[in-house]
């Protein structure tokens, strides 16, 4: 998959060179006084540059709270007079672009729900034409990489470059630690077709909770991401929606004061040392495919016995002893096991697929 989506660096107009830009605020507004408290205290931190906000909260069963509506927008702009930090909210149709800059709101985002719908997308796209405000697009809940970039491609055909994807974890039917898993390899790939486009990661959706938000946030920064979005209200134990993932403003303040920013690794290009390394990896990564080129070629081999004495392809009491085997090996090299199971199921699916070609080819004729 390719893409030609041009972009602006953020730090050309929302964040100093090489710091993260960090999104704050309560999930919906509730009220005025709320809204107000949690931004005069957000406005003390030093790395927090954009006040966010719910004010359309259509939620997934009816009868909850669903956002106070347009009436929050003013209590925003009062928020920028008096704190003067940039403000964000959420917008799924035109009404709602139409109404967040009639109240001067700097930036939109596009929630995961929307991102789904590409009628929407475009819908709000063409409100979006010509307008030189940062619009940011969430991920849609399922890992789909091609909708995800499907909505940034639009917003960018509409002429938006301050363009901004958020990475807010991917739904899965089992059931995990967290609310919505990382899948880091989707916005990894994302960074690889994308190389301009900045990303940031929202922790409090992938969480669901306050227990790991510290430890995804710093992740999210070693995997340079550029920035966090992070629910915050100043009382979250009477939080209207998503009470548990939301911090108080002083345990914002110590999360932020925590995390380590690393240095974007294209300083080092030219660093001896890291020359060095992967020099190393990249013969190692030869050897490894020369390696699974003899594999397959074994399991060719196995392939065509098995043909010629009629054996089934699938033997599910050696392949159970194989992986036991392995994962014995692995941990003795200090793999990781699930890593390690997931790599021995993809060479098991590669096995079993060309036996199947092995076993349906016919012989040719004398």
């Amino acid at each position: 998959m390719g893409t030609d989506i041009a972009t602006v660096s953020l730090d050309k107009y929302l964040t100093k060179k090489e710091q993260p830009l960090v999104i704050c605020g309560p999930c919906s507004a509730e009220s005025e006084q709320q809204i107000m408290d949690t931004a005069h205290a957000l406005s003390e931190i030093p790395q927090v540059n954009i006040f966010r906000a719910g004010i359309w909260k259509p939620r997934t069963r009816p009868n909850g709270f669903e956002g106070v509506g347009d009436k929050g927008l003013p209590w925003m702009k009062r928020v920028k007079e008096e704190t003067g930090l940039k403000v964000i909210v959420e917008v799924a149709y035109p009404q709602h672009v139409e109404a967040a800059l009639k109240h001067d709101i700097d930036m939109v985002w596009v929630g995961a729900r929307t991102t789904t719908n590409p009628f929407l997308v475009q819908e709000l796209a063409d409100c979006l034409r010509g307008v030189d405000i940062p619009v940011f697009v969430k991920n849609p809940p399922h890992p789909d990489l091609g909708l995800w970039v499907g909505a940034l491609e639009r917003m960018n055909a509409a002429g938006i470059q301050k363009l901004v994807a958020i990475h807010r974890g991917f739904y899965v039917h089992n059931q995990t630690s967290f609310r919505n898993p990382p899948s880091w390899e989707i916005p990894i790939e994302l960074k690889q077709i994308a190389p301009d486009l900045p990303i940031i990661t929202d922790p409090s959706h992938i969480c669901g909770n306050r227990d790991n938000l510290g430890f995804i946030s710093q992740k999210a920064m070693d995997l340079e991401m550029d920035g966090l979005m992070l629910e915050s209200h100043v009382n979250p134990s009477t939080a209207l929606t998503d009470a548990d993932q939301q911090l108080r403003p002083e345990d914002i303040k110590h999360l932020l004061d925590h995390l380590t920013i690393r240095k974007n690794t294209n300083v080092y290009q030219k660093n001896q040392k890291l020359v060095e390394l992967r020099n190393e990896l990249d013969r190692l990564d030869e050897q490894m495919i020369d390696i699974l080129g003899k594999r397959l070629k074994v399991i060719e081999d196995i392939g065509l016995y098995k043909k010629e004495k009629n054996v089934t392809i699938l033997q599910l009491k050696r392949w159970s002893e194989v992986v036991q085997d392995r994962l014995k090996t692995g941990a003795a090299h200090g793999i990781n096991e699930e890593f390690l199971e997931k790599l021995l199921k993809i060479l098991h699916e590669e096995s079993i697929r060309k036996q199947m070609i092995i076993m349906n080819v016919e012989k040719p004729n004398k």
